[in-house]
């Protein structure tokens, strides 16, 4: 369901112009095989928010062809698929340029360096309206001290100029992002957050010229400039987040590029790009190398590391048979696969597909700010030109009835009402930073405050992801040692755990692998073997979860080493915190049943499920989502990444794969899963701040407004209360920082003892 218009969108900035150059779109249009469709991908630029996506479906949904219409807030990708001549894709791309967007076939390189652009357009602006409200704000606060010192008029009227001769300039040129949304939203016939703050940007130094010019006593550009520096930290984060999730999608399709080795008639192989490729044709993988395609294996037999997609850190044995996907690695002997997909047909490509869909409707989300300001911008609009028109028919003059319409731009200036939302989310990021947490979307900690489910992945996020010895059976130290001696010369995961379990160490010398099977040497007393059961040492399957080798030495008995991947040291306490704050809790992993059961055991986690594909992850967020629930997901690999896009608000490990932070809204560094609880607790605070902040606000423009209405508001009570309520917002925000010193100071030594002592029960 599409999120209502937002008076806070900030509308596209044009069209494209009659006769500019640009890219023929229906070459770029292709055929889906499932249904015989034709579907063309463009970049649209200028799409901002939920209302832009809704927008552009409503009018390609209007053409009766079009079969579907989907817009990706992210990656700005329009999905577009519809029947008949594929020359109806220039009509596709006039409609969505008629609406105001740009739209020119999908192309990320194109994406990127349009929004490296606009960043750093957005950078230079906020650097220049850094140094102006700095160097102003010197200025001015030696103007206000004159009104009780007795400042002579020529010195006042010299400062003024001063302050002028820097603020013009500056707002002139660091405004731009929000004159030219304003000035696109007014053409079209709408209005939006921009166009009061682009009226009180531009009103605020005019008056202020105006006295200037008069020498009198009061301008107000310091108000001004500062407004424009601090929107334009919100805007320029905004932009920094959108940025790095867009990254997300780019290192899937990274890794689809690869070239792989295809096999030719005559045996030979010859390197080519993954979409050349047919089915049925054949590759070869070597050690090392990452497989390029979905296919099957027919011949070979190793080891694969399939933690990108499953998120299961113990290696995959494959043999002449067993299916294999894009992006999996290979640990052992080289394969040869023949393909069974390429391209589009891949896992990568729908894990792509999921992000994207994902992303979308979680895009339509509309902030309380932007709830706010629909009926903002209006109100102040109409005030404004009731209060002109009044004074008028009760005969006053232009100037008077001008002058007092201006009064009430400026003093309900959105200052208070801008800075409401950006003061508490800059002061609650720098309190998660310095817990180790960084916040990345500007919409994040509201959705932070919301959630009432905890979806958690096992690998990787409640336990450690690296694999380590847990138990040696029917051995002791001296079979590590001897063990651990063999497992130095090799680079399998099990392997280098063993070896770290036994520290330091000579590795043995004339080790050699078998590929998928594990080591062996020969020695004085015969060969020794590590590996894998059966190949080591013939014992019977006994059932047991967890990963293994064993260790076969001529006249003594076998030993197992087992390895499990550990739980974070705080994972019992922080999941039996969030239930007792009434959160519900729940497991989803791609790992084998038996593991994921015992976790969920340890945890007291009594929802789970296992062996899970990326779609059947996100089927299970949607399935929570139609219940009315609102999920934080937390997990780490790529196979997490849909999801992490799909819930309501997601939080990754730094230790996760890059396509994971990219795509969560929040990162954290450390063992400790305890940021899961300081994120939720600090954006619920952060909430009840932003609401007050918003009352506050309201509150002074209805004390203010009604003696601005009246004619009773001079330039200096105007300015006074201005700064007045963005002093008031920006005290109340501070609290979430003084709330931050008081937990610090009232934590124990015996809390941090009671977690230790939790974790290791």
């Amino acid at each position: 369901m599409s999120a209502p218009v937002s008076a806070a969108c900030p509308l596209p900035g044009r069209a494209a112009e009659p006769g500019e150059p640009g890219l023929e779109p229906a070459p770029f249009v292709r055929v889906d095989p499932e249904n015989g469709l034709l579907r063309l991908d463009l970049v649209v630029e200028g799409v901002h928010c939920a209302a832009c996506i809704r927008r552009i479906e409503r009018a390609l949904g209007r053409l009766p062809w079009v079969k579907e219409a989907r817009v990706n807030l992210t990656t700005r990708r329009l999905a577009v698929a519809f029947e008949g001549d594929p020359a109806r894709a220039s009509e596709i791309v006039a409609t969505v340029e008629g609406l105001g967007y740009r739209a020119v076939p999908f192309d990320p390189s194109r994406l990127e360096g349009a929004d490296a652009a606009a960043e750093k357009e957005l950078l230079l602006c906020l650097a220049v309206a850094g140094f102006a409200a700095g160097n102003i704000m010197l200025l001015a606060v030696s103007v206000w001290s004159g009104h009780f010192t007795g400042m002579g008029e020529a010195t006042r009227t010299f400062l003024h100029w001063f302050q002028a001769l820097i603020a013009l300039p500056a707002i002139a040129f660091a405004g731009r992002p929000f004159f030219r949304s304003a000035l696109a939203a007014l053409r079209r016939g709408r209005t939006n957050m921009d166009v009061p703050i682009s009226l009180a940007v531009i009103l605020a130094p005019t008056v202020s010229l105006v006295e200037t010019i008069r020498a009198g006593e009061h301008a107000y550009f310091d108000s001004a400039v500062t407004l424009l520096f601090f929107l334009l930290i919100g805007r320029y984060l905004d932009r920094r987040a959108r940025g790095a999730a867009r990254a997300a999608a780019a290192r899937l399709l990274a890794l689809r590029a690869q070239a792989v080795s295809r096999i030719e008639p005559d045996g030979t192989t010859r390197p080519v790009r993954p979409e050349s490729l047919e089915p049925g044709q054949e590759i070869l993988v070597a050690t090392g190398e990452r497989v390029g395609v979905d296919g099957e294996v027919v011949a070979g037999r190793s080891e694969l590391d399939t933690s990108l997609v499953t998120g299961e850190t113990v290696p995959q044995p494959v043999e002449p048979g067993v299916r294999v996907f894009a992006g999996t690695l290979n640990l052992g002997a080289p394969l040869r696969v023949r393909v069974a997909a390429v391209g589009e047909g891949t896992l990568l490509a729908e894990i792509v597909r999921l992000m994207e869909a994902a992303e979308q409707r979680r895009s339509r989300f509309v902030a309380l700010a932007d709830r706010v300001a629909r009926l903002y911008a209006p109100f102040v609009h109409t005030l404004a030109a009731l209060t002109l028109a009044g004074w008028l028919v009760a005969g006053a003059g232009w100037h008077f009835a001008i002058m007092s319409a201006i009064a009430v731009l400026i003093i309900t200036c959105p200052c208070a009402l801008g800075l409401a939302v950006p003061a508490v989310q800059v002061i609650a990021a720098g309190r998660l930073m310095k817990g180790g947490t960084l916040v990345k979307s500007a919409t994040a900690l509201e959705r932070f405050a919301r959630v009432d489910t905890v979806v958690f992945d096992k690998t990787g996020t409640l336990t450690s992801g690296r694999m380590a010895l847990e138990a040696i059976e029917g051995g002791g130290a001296e079979d590590l040692d001897a063990a651990a001696s063999l497992a130095r010369a090799s680079r399998h995961p099990l392997a280098r755990a063993l070896a770290a379990a036994a520290g330091p160490g000579p590795a043995a010398a004339g080790v050699e692998e078998v590929a998928g099977q594990g080591l062996r040497l020969s020695s004085p007393e015969g060969e020794w073997r590590l590996g894998r059961r059966g190949f080591a040492a013939e014992v019977e399957e006994d059932g047991r979860p967890g990963a293994e080798l064993w260790f076969a030495r001529p006249g003594r008995p076998p030993v197992r080493f087992r390895f499990a991947d550990p739980l974070r040291p705080d994972a019992a306490e922080v999941v039996a915190a969030l239930r007792a704050r009434g959160l519900s809790v729940e497991l989803l992993s791609g790992d084998r049943r038996a593991t994921v059961e015992a976790v969920a055991n340890r945890l007291g986690i009594g929802r789970w499920a296992a062996e899970l594909a990326p779609d059947e992850k996100v089927a299970r967020l949607e399935t929570l989502a139609r219940e009315g629930r609102r999920v934080l997901m937390v997990g780490d690999g790529l196979n997490d990444a849909p999801a992490l896009a799909a819930a309501s608000v997601s939080l990754s490990p730094a230790s996760a794969v890059d396509v994971s932070q990219t795509t969560a809204d929040a990162v954290f560094q450390g063992q400790r899963l305890a940021p899961v609880l300081e994120v939720l607790e600090v954006a619920r605070r952060a909430e009840r701040l932003v609401r007050q902040n918003i009352a506050l606000s309201i509150a002074y423009n209805l004390c203010a407004v009604p003696l601005a209405v009246l004619g009773y508001v001079t330039p200096l009570v105007a300015a006074i209360a201005m700064s007045s309520s963005s002093l008031l917002v920006v005290g109340n925000s501070l609290r979430l920082q003084l709330g931050a010193r008081r937990a610090e100071s009232s934590s124990t030594p015996a809390k941090a003892d009671t977690r230790l002592a939790g974790a290791s029960a």
